[in-house]
This record gives structure tokens, C-alpha cells and sequence, in this order.
């Protein structure tokens, strides 16, 4: 189960750089830091699971995209 949940992390975390919209990569890294919490509870650390789900899922996801709202989007055309 372990093995399972680290391999999508790592699935997840690739995705998320190589994307080029920074919504969805935000979004995507929310869901890492998630998978990241799960990890840390199935390894008996529910403490620092709760604290990874809380801050990086969380409050970080939450900061980032007020900070993508706040810029404006340049588009190339090509």
C-alpha cells in the first residue's frame, strides 16, 4: 500500500512540473502534498501527516492560487 501511494506521489509531483498551466499544477501539487500526508499516516506518523495535510495542502495550496489570481495571464501566440 505503501509502495502504491509513493509511486503516485512521484507520478503526481513529474505531472505537476512539467505542466504548463499553473492552476493545475498547483492543484496537482495540492494532491501530492496529500498523498505525501497519506504516506506519512500509513508509515504510523499521524502527527506529521496531519501537520504535511494542514500547512503544504492546505495553507500553501490556499497562498498559491491567491497569487495566480493576482497576475495576469501573458499569452504567446505561435
Amino acid at each position: 500500500m505503501l509502495e502504491a501511494v509513493l509511486l503516485a506521489l512521484l507520478a503526481m509531483s513529474i505531472v505537476a512540473v512539467e505542466l504548463r498551466d499553473l492552476l493545475y499544477a498547483v492543484i496537482l501539487l495540492g494532491t501530492a502534498d496529500l498523498l505525501a500526508a497519506v504516506a506519512f499516516y500509513l508509515m504510523a506518523a499521524p502527527d506529521i501527516a496531519l501537520t504535511q495535510a494542514a500547512v503544504t495542502a492546505g495553507l500553501t495550496v490556499f497562498i498559491f492560487l491567491i497569487v495566480i489570481g493576482k497576475t495576469r495571464r501573458l499569452e504567446h501566440g505561435g
